[in-house]
């Protein structure tokens, strides 16, 4: 952990906390969520398991990209992009009123990243806004896979 520096807290939740954080190697700054293990009773949460696995295999330029993974002193540390804000900040940074062509941008982004998921046997099952992240350049990126299932589709009569 000696590799990143905190700078400000910018999230939490029941799964832990996100900072703001520069990585010193790299001098770039990263979205570092912090995960405590509950050593006690069940170690690892299903939930960052669940996160690792499907990040590790879903490279997409609207997914949010993990960067490394760290287990330090009884905590979990996803490294990640550092992307600007969540859709929620964002809509409301614009006081509801975003122009049409970018919500068109966003909507598609955020349908080619579902569409990326699905395709590779991935279910978000948790999207809402805060979830969605929004960079100041526009673009979109889907984040928080802890509900995210692995799926694999069926072939039915209904395909041909």
């Amino acid at each position: 952990m000696e590799r990143y520096r905190r700078v400000e807290k910018i999230g939490g939740g029941a799964y832990g906390e996100v900072y703001k954080a520069k990585d010193l190697q790299t001098n770039e700054f990263v979205g570092l969520k912090k995960i405590k293990i509950d050593t006690e009773d069940e170690g690892i949460p299903s939930t960052a398991l669940r996160e690792i696995s499907i990040l590790r295999e879903l490279q997409h330029p609207n997914i949010v990209e993990l960067k490394d993974c760290i287990l330090n002193e009884g905590r979990i540390y996803l490294v990640f992009e550092l992307v600007d804000q969540d859709l929620k900040k964002f809509l409301n940074s614009h006081s509801g009123h975003v122009d049409s062509n970018v919500q068109k941008s966003l909507m598609f982004q955020c349908l080619k990243g579902v569409e990326f998921c699905h395709s590779h046997g991935v279910m978000h099952r948790d999207m809402k806004p805060q979830n969605i992240l929004v960079s100041r350049g526009g673009t979109l990126k889907l984040a928080d896979f802890g509900l995210a299932r692995a799926f694999f589709p069926s072939t039915s009569t209904l395909d041909t």
